[in-house]
């Protein structure tokens, strides 16, 4: 009875590996349900790559068909950079799709005074995205070098639990404006959305028991489709037709200009804009952007790895899959996608949501936004779907991806003072500075690092607006600076945990779940 009773009030064990996970990284679901889970995944990353083109084609001069055509371009590159990350890189089962945190340069370049000289939209659009190429192409070299020389793997060592919480957490916490503000611009479609998806997913689930899950893992089609068609019907009773033009284009499903913009058939190919153009001030915020994305990505890649009921991925993978990052983004340049590529932290989500973290969904899913990257009148039916649903998504999907971070607890003595402050500090500058940041520019015109560089104040405004980077530079500073001589601090941190994770041949799982292909790692190995 005294045992039964230590065993109620003991702590929850540790584990190196998330239990409840119905599919791992490497085990497969049966074609039928991976080909719907994959379809999934891609109505998933389609918010993305639909918001950031509609963001950055008016400020080029671009119309709906330019805006249809950035958009299959980026579904192309995003379906060949998914495989290649799966395949070679850091074989977690995540997607690389466009990173809101270029938007910053890219508005640099499009606001640029060079490009007002042409008068035409389509040779202004033209023009501008050249200038996008370039410095995207240039800004790849960072991440390329970083991955497949090692040097990001030296840095990855010295994470451990308790500076990865923040890092983690945050590159899900800081896109918090892209969920419930989205979502209230059109409230009657947005809010049954965000129900009906917790009802399907956490609610039903608990009322009615079933052997195969069925409603959770497939709460995203379901609850898109119903609202989908309840926002259809909104549209054609004509409940909008007086309402102002942003409610319509918020509300309506025919308002997007995706389906009248798109071609038929239509294959991206490189440097189909024309030849990219390099202007040295936009490679360098460009840069800025790729060394955030190499931060955010190395977070997500740390979640999709305990989504999948992996290890905890060695530093050398992760220096991997930053590696293919970097090819990733050089593809975005050379296609010209308008923006640079990061892991798909909505799809990371989904991962934990579906509870199925097969490598096999998301290549499937990879191939969804190939077919319909060339197919563009297809996939702009799709791709049509009213933001606000997207919006709905995003508050479910960033919240899993926040409490992979916070999960990272489990390592750490959260009984230590040192543990409290690394933790409450790193996470309040991490929310704090980039607050202070965007709210300089709307009170200023202009960020808080105002000199006569216009380049060096948009680097500083590109870095210290993610709070990610903000929240893990912190922690890893503090962790490695503050009491780091003591013996308790090392077990404070969990680093003890992760030490096994440092080299890849230390623990026999991290050749299961991260060895390449085709035999590929005995002329590649990892280290």
């Amino acid at each position: 009875m005294t045992g039964a009773k230590e065993d109620e009030f003991g702590p929850h064990p540790v584990k190196d590996q998330l239990p409840g996970v119905d599919f791992c990284v490497n085990s497969n679901p049966s074609w039928a349900e991976a080909i719907i889970l994959g379809f999934q995944h891609y109505l998933v990353m389609l918010g993305t790559t639909v918001i950031i083109p509609t963001i950055i084609v008016p400020q080029m001069g671009g119309t709906n068909r330019e805006k249809a055509e950035l958009v299959q371009t980026l579904l192309f590159v995003s379906g060949v950079n998914t495989l290649l990350q799966s395949w070679f890189g850091s074989r977690l089962p995540v997607v690389i799709g466009g990173s809101y945190r270029f938007i910053i340069p890219v508005i640099y370049v499009a606001l640029s005074s060079r490009f007002q000289a042409y008068l035409d939209p389509r040779e202004r659009f033209k023009h501008t995205l050249r200038g996008m190429q370039g410095a995207l192409i240039v800004s790849s070299i960072l991440p390329i070098l970083f991955g497949f020389l090692g040097l990001w793997r030296i840095i990855v060592r010295f994470l451990c639990p308790l500076s990865a919480v923040p890092l983690v957490t945050l590159v899900g916490l800081g896109l918090y404006e892209h969920g419930f503000p989205l979502l209230a611009e059109c409230v009657e479609v947005g809010l049954p959305e965000l129900i009906i998806l917790i009802l399907f997913s956490q609610f039903i689930p608990q009322w009615w028991k079933s052997n195969r899950p069925v409603v959770d893992r497939y709460a995203v089609l379901f609850s898109v489709g119903i609202v989908w068609t309840f926002a259809a019907l909104l549209t054609v009773a004509g409940a909008y037709k007086n309402r102002p033009l942003q409610t319509q284009f918020s509300c309506r499903v025919d308002r997007s200009g995706l389906i009248s913009g798109a071609s038929w058939i239509r294959f991206p190919y490189p440097w189909q804009w024309g030849t990219p153009t390099v202007n040295a001030g936009e490679t360098l915020i460009m840069l800025a952007a790729a060394f955030v994305a190499i931060i955010e990505s190395t977070g997500s890649f740390i979640a999709a790895a305990r989504f999948g009921s992996a290890t905890h991925p060695p530093a050398s993978v992760i220096s991997r899959g930053i590696g293919w990052l970097g090819m990733g983004i050089l593809f975005d340049g050379l296609w010209g996608t308008g923006v640079g590529s990061t892991v798909s932290v909505e799809n990371v989500g989904l991962l934990a949501l579906t509870r199925v973290g097969s490598r096999r969904v998301v290549q499937i899913s990879a191939i969804f936004m190939l077919f319909f990257s060339i197919l563009g009148k297809f996939g702009a039916v799709v791709a049509s779907i009213p933001l606000p649903i997207v919006g709905a998504l995003y508050c479910v999907l960033f919240a899993f991806m926040s409490s992979a971070g916070l999960g990272l607890l489990q390592f750490c003595n959260l009984n230590s003072f040192r543990t409290k402050f690394i933790l409450g500090f790193s996470f309040f500058m991490g929310l704090s500075v980039p607050q202070y940041f965007n709210g300089y520019i709307i009170t200023a015109n202009h960020g808080p690092v105002h000199t006569h560089s216009a380049w060096f104040n948009g680097m500083m405004q590109v870095v210290f607006t993610s709070p990610a980077t903000v929240a893990g530079i912190v922690a890893l500073f503090l962790d490695l600076t503050l009491a780091r001589s003591h013996a308790q601090s090392r077990r404070d941190s969990g680093r003890h945990w992760w030490a096994k994770f440092k080299y890849f041949e230390r623990d026999a799982r991290s050749a299961e779940f991260y060895s390449l292909p085709y035999n590929l790692s005995t002329y590649f190995p990892s280290v």
